[in-house]
């Protein structure tokens, strides 16, 4: 269906230093785009679009059915996949690893704290949102847990920009930019209209969602970490329309296996191309739903296989660490000890025989603060996002 494009304004650029090549210097206009309103339109996919959403809408509600009741570590699982993915395609990766170290409070790198306040912030939208319509105040708070591990982005985080951002180009001016977001000033008033049409409950779901989320793209409301806020206010609004209540979508890995085709998905729809935009993200939904029936089911069979490998002794610490590694796949003392509820030397014993079963693996060595992971469910993670990668260059290409 026809959606307004975003339209051209010619600017002054004032630049606040004089840095970069003379063209940066001598710089005096530029081009910015201004997103149309979008709160009170209405949006009816037709056709291949009609079917691609349909699908999807079905491929969703068959995750959230079939295993979102009766296997609840699957939302955590793939809430981390989602975080993770969303972060690789800004070049964020950590390695498992290191993400692992992260979750379990050791010392970890900065790519690996970056992705676990990508967890953080994720929750806190998805959770928000299962209350009500998203606000500002909630978007805020996402991006401060999201902005926290970098000192310096920290102290701007929670805020809206104030200045002039570019995607693209030059490190100093827009000049030969690929996007031109619009002007500071104009963000407020654009980023109410978009929670407005965010928060609405007559438009199909998946629809909304993948146009709110290419519409904040568009706004670019923060000087930093907008790619992956934005990709977690898809996994909202489905939560706010109750598509999902335990699951989250990881179609972040959709979009990691292709980022060009992803961008170029967004370049359409500042064309106009909604319908191209809204199939994308449908097909998205389809693969990565499907892809994570098959980690749903991998980790359920996880706990047998563990039994048969450990064979623990009936009522023993390391029956209970088992029957809890898939809620808790990274463990430290003060966890494994509440969850054995014994002494911190026979939790420790258990530890070291599920180690050297070969269950449980030593991220970190550190006395202070030692973490064991289930590697078999972090491995997942990488399979995961492999199987999606692979079902979407086989599918779109």
């Amino acid at each position: 269906m026809k959606w307004p494009s975003h339209r051209a304004e010619d600017r002054a650029w004032k630049p606040r230093h004089r840095q970069g090549s003379r063209d940066d210097r001598t710089l005096e206009r530029i081009v910015v785009a201004i997103p149309p309103r979008i709160a009170d339109l209405d949006y009816d996919p037709t056709g291949k679009v009609a079917r691609a959403h349909e699908d999807a809408v079905i491929a969703v509600a068959r995750l959230e059915a079939g295993h979102g009741q009766y296997l609840a570590p699957l939302g955590d699982f793939l809430l981390r996949s989602e975080s993770v993915a969303s972060s690789k395609i800004e070049h964020i990766d950590a390695g498992w690893r290191a993400f692992g170290k992260a979750i379990g409070g050791a010392k970890a790198s900065d790519e690996a704290r970056s992705q676990l306040a990508a967890v953080q912030a994720l929750t806190a939208l998805v959770d928000a949102a299962g209350s009500g319509p998203i606000t500002i105040d909630d978007l805020l708070a996402a991006h401060r847990l999201l902005m926290a591990p970098d000192y310096y982005a920290a102290r701007d985080s929670g805020s809206f920009r104030d200045v002039q951002n570019w995607i693209g180009g030059s490190d100093y001016t827009p000049i030969n930019a690929l996007y031109v977001p619009p002007p500071p000033e104009l963000v407020p008033e654009l980023m109410d209209d978009l929670l407005a049409f965010a928060g609405r409950r007559d438009l199909p779901v998946l629809a909304q969602a993948a146009i709110a989320h290419a519409q904040f793209e568009s706004i670019h409301p923060f000087v930093d970490g907008n790619g992956r806020i934005g990709r977690a206010l898809i996994s909202a609004i489905l939560r706010f329309r109750g598509l999902t209540s335990r699951v989250t979508v990881p179609m972040a890995s959709v979009m990691l296996a292709n980022t060009m085709r992803y961008f170029a998905e967004l370049t359409s729809y500042r064309a106009g191309g909604a319908d191209d935009f809204v199939e994308y993200v449908a097909l998205a939904a389809v693969h990565s739903s499907s892809a994570a029936v098959d980690s749903a089911r991998a980790l359920a069979a996880l706990p047998q296989q563990w039994r048969d490998i450990a064979r623990p002794r009936s009522g023993s610490s390391d029956e209970t660490l088992l029957a809890n590694l898939l809620d808790n796949p990274i463990l430290n003392i003060d966890i494994a000890g509440r969850l054995t509820g014994t002494t911190e030397a026979s939790t420790y014993r258990a530890l070291d025989r599920l180690t050297a079963a070969g269950v449980l693996v030593v991220l970190s060595e550190s006395k202070r603060n030692r973490v064991w992971a289930a590697t078999d469910i972090l491995t997942e993670l990488d399979a995961l996002s492999s199987a999606i990668g692979k079902r979407t260059v086989e599918a779109m290409g």
